[in-house]
């Protein structure tokens, strides 16, 4: 074991020193020559007519974080250190780079970001929400327009033009969830005036804030397009007060009780709900109908099924919040607001109805 412990931590001295010797140490060297120029779009615009020509972004990685420092120097008055170049290098791997706040990850991302953008394909820089990604674009705007590169922004709200435009920029910040509904919605699209991705190059490079979150937290929750939501109708409003006068009772359990009691049972683990005899009969007899499970009444047993996990199982300020008179989703996983997202199945109409 100790010599397992002794190899993994032999393995990261060399991969640091050699990020310090082909990274750090040659864009140290190039810091006083990239000083002197004044035209730092124009020696950017060098580089990438060199990348046109065959080299590499390895070779031209020393040149491009040098210009990409000095341009946060000149412009947002941050200079970035040694550490920060190694982590930039990291992320130009496609590897995983873990900073703590206030190590500067957001600045370390234009070094990456800025190399990447060589290739004219276009860099996404992904994060979590709309704050984010707005935040991030102004903040960092400034260096990638002092090396004559364009700056793109989508938000939730923006239009299908909007959208367009931003990912033709060289850079573009967006969140997960927009990237990949913009992603859906053009494997959907049936002519090609309604795609708003690239035609060329549609995900080329990019790299992702947060990225336990985004690949791991929210990658359980699917993304999916349907119809226009529909707000909650009368009989939902209907199925609420009903679901109120239904009681919760206990499961049937060997050597307890043979039968379930109340008006149905939960079962917390798959969220569901299960009527009793006693309930059946309770709810026909509120609703006015005979044989709630009858093809004909699918449709009402089902509402009002949804309509009891509304009360039961989804709770205020836990899985939800009422913003501005609408039902905003709580992520299980990570706290975060889900704005535009909705529970399918009429769930959501269940609870706007519950809340009144």
């Amino acid at each position: 074991m100790l010599g397992l412990i002794r190899k993994l931590f032999d393995n990261n001295e060399r991969e640091i020193a050699r990020y310090q010797k082909q990274v750090v140490e040659p864009v140290n060297r190039l810091e006083a020559e990239v000083e002197r120029i004044q035209d730092l779009a124009a020696a950017y615009r060098e580089l990438k007519e060199k990348h046109e020509k065959g080299a590499s972004l390895d070779e031209l990685l020393p040149m491009a974080f040098a210009l990409t420092r000095e341009s946060a120097k000149r412009y947002l008055g941050m200079r970035h250190f040694d550490v920060q170049l190694i982590g930039g290098a990291v992320l130009h791997e496609g590897k995983i780079a873990e900073m703590k706040t206030g190590e500067g990850k957001t600045l370390v991302a234009t070094l990456s970001v800025a190399l990447n953008a060589l290739t004219g394909k276009g860099v996404h820089v992904v994060t979590v929400n709309d704050y984010l990604a707005r935040r991030d674009a102004e903040w960092m705007g400034p260096v990638y327009r002092g090396l004559g590169l364009s700056v793109g922004v989508i938000q939730h709200a923006s239009t299908p033009e909007e959208r367009r435009r931003a990912y033709l920029c060289d850079v573009t910040y967006v969140t997960n969830s927009e990237l990949g509904f913009d992603y859906l919605r053009d494997n959907m699209a049936i002519s090609p005036d309604q795609l708003v991705l690239r035609h060329d190059h549609p995900l080329h490079y990019a790299i992702i804030d947060e990225v336990d979150s985004i690949l791991i937290d929210e990658a359980r929750t699917p993304l999916i397009i349907s119809g226009p939501a529909e707000k909650a109708t009368d009989l939902y409003y209907r199925m609420a007060e009903i679901a109120k006068k239904l009681e919760r009772g206990l499961p049937a359990e060997p050597g307890v009780r043979k039968e379930p009691t109340g008006d149905y049972t939960i079962e917390e683990k798959n969220r569901s709900v299960h009527l009793t005899l006693q309930g059946i009969a309770k709810a026909e007899k509120l609703l006015g109908v005979e044989g709630l499970f009858s093809p004909e009444n699918m449709e009402l047993a089902h509402m009002l099924i949804q309509a009891i996990r509304a009360k039961e199982l989804y709770h205020r300020d836990r899985d939800y919040i009422v913003q501005d008179g609408q039902v905003i989703i709580v992520d299980e996983f990570t706290g975060r607001l889900m704005p535009g997202r909705r529970y399918g199945e009429g769930l959501h109409q269940a609870i706007e109805a519950k809340e009144g």
